[in-house]
């Protein structure tokens, strides 16, 4: 609905007057608040949509797949999903971004996705991305502003609710889904593959539980949890009747040194539920912590996201 905002207008006015419901999307909300456009506050609600889920796929999900190019519904739904991918990127992220006159300069902002793409995952330091990018902190921090806007991206807070010891300030970054990634994030012969299939295997994860706790999860928030002594958990799900801690580790080989974020998170948050995923097959149980496949988790979230109490 950004390409024509003044349809707000007329929108209010028929809700207004004949009492129709209409179902709108959009992806440019920064454009929409410019131009002065009719918001309709009081009489909208809003609902944001995700990319596919592996519940949703049913049978037709394929993690392997979903790491490499993602659940964007065009490219998974495609023949050729890596070619589909690429033109998503190339002419949505670039042309239209610049068509829409949000950057003024098309090549300091390639440059700036190409940079970000590490931070996949990762505590998001603006000044050291800033100079990576060899760009002023202010732009760089526009350009992160607009990626959220459109909906490109999304940053995790720190969880930090009746804290006994001293947390990360920075949030972590994740572009909305795991093909995004996988697309703008350069590698070359330098590059280690655990590096870039770590983040990949993570995003996509993170994207699955915003997508479920957006439709099934109602006034539940997701954060990550770090200590300034380094311990860290990838996900928190806090909200309601739900108090849920998830790591995500790269392996099919679990190791007691992959379990010290949660236990950490667990001497502080005993009331949370404690999650492990990993690439092997076996479910299993470490004292408290439960042991899942990602893909079992992935297919079937509600049935591991249970209330707390």
């Amino acid at each position: 609905m950004q390409k024509v905002p003044q349809i707000l207008e007329v929108v209010h006015k028929v809700m207004e007057e004949q009492k129709i419901q209409f179902i709108l999307t959009g992806s440019g909300a920064r454009k929409l608040k410019k131009t002065g456009a009719d918001l309709l506050g009081g009489r909208a609600s809003n609902c944001r949509m995700h990319p596919f889920t592996a519940e949703e796929l049913g049978n037709s999900f394929s993690l392997a797949k979903a790491l490499q190019t993602g659940l964007i519904p065009v490219v998974e739904q495609s023949a050729d999903p890596a070619n589909t991918l690429s033109a998503y990127v190339d002419i949505y992220l670039r042309e239209e971004i610049m068509s829409e006159g949000l950057v003024r300069n098309l090549g300091s902002f390639a440059r700036f996705l190409e940079i970000i793409s590490f931070s996949h995952g990762a505590v998001l330091n603006v000044s050291n991305l800033a100079r990576e990018c060899q760009t002023p902190r202010g732009i760089v921090t526009g350009y992160i502003d607009i990626l959220e806007d459109l909906l490109l991206a999304y940053r995790l807070n720190v969880f930090a609710r009746r804290a006994k010891r001293k947390t990360a300030s920075h949030p972590k970054f994740y572009f909305f889904d795991n093909g995004l990634y996988r697309r703008l994030r350069q590698r070359g012969p330098l590059d280690i593959e655990s590096e870039i299939s770590g983040p990949a295997l993570e995003g996509l994860v993170g994207q699955h539980l915003r997508a479920f706790s957006d439709y099934q999860l109602p006034g539940v928030y997701l954060y990550y949890w770090r200590s300034l002594a380094g311990n860290e958990v990838d996900f928190v799900l806090y909200g309601g009747k739900t108090f849920t801690a998830i790591e995500v580790k790269n392996t099919k080989i679990m190791r007691p040194i992959d379990y010290n974020g949660l236990v950490s998170f667990a001497d502080d948050y005993p009331e949370a539920s404690l999650l492990l995923l990993y690439m092997g097959n076996v479910v299993m149980k470490h004292k408290n912590v439960l042991v899942l496949p990602v893909e079992t988790f992935l297919i079937n979230p509600g049935e591991y996201l249970k209330e707390t109490g």
